[in-house]
């Protein structure tokens, strides 16, 4: 189940004025990505793709999963600034979650087309439904701890699916 928070209207309206006002504002955002009228969280967890690939260029793997550690720190500020100032704690358009979760799946996925489009289906179903114990804190945790806390379970059982299926792909 989906936190109803997100559906609460903000105080201010989200804008690119907005995002310019502070960069934070801007990280939460996903650099505009969040400002997307549709799906901004799938628009968001895009934006990790081509992100991931340029560090792959000069990071392999597992120095990527230490950098995501504190992106996550980053995230977790930037989201409760964000969302203190729009006045609400969840709000849709903020997409660092998806963004530093989904590079988090990234760095458990075979480097192939196929794998990283398995890896963003399952990392979107998982954020999507909730499942518990993601639903669970989704509900509980709240501020920009909460924002990034839902995701990283979601990129959790997506490593999980990735790894399971990593013989097929």
């Amino acid at each position: 189940m989906a936190s109803t928070n997100k559906k609460t209207p903000p105080q201010i309206m989200p804008s690119w004025a907005f995002l310019r006002s502070h960069p934070a504002h801007m990280l939460s955002f996903g650099f505009g990505s969040g400002l997307a009228q549709k799906a901004p969280g799938t628009w968001g967890t895009l934006v990790a793709l081509p992100i991931f690939a340029a560090l792959q260029i000069v990071l392999p793997n597992p120095i990527i999963f230490v950098f995501c550690v504190p992106l996550f720190a980053l995230g977790v500020y930037a989201a409760e600034l964000t969302g203190r100032a729009l006045g609400v704690s969840d709000y849709g358009g903020i997409v660092i979650d998806e963004i530093v979760a989904m590079m988090m799946v990234l760095c458990f996925t075979p480097n192939t087309p196929l794998a990283w489009l398995l890896a963003f289906a399952l990392f979107r179903l998982f954020d999507i439904i909730k499942p518990w114990p993601i639903s669970w804190f989704d509900r509980r945790v709240k501020g920009g701890l909460g924002v990034m806390l839902d995701d990283l379970i979601a990129a959790l059982f997506a490593i999980a699916g990735i790894i399971g299926l990593s013989c097929f792909i």
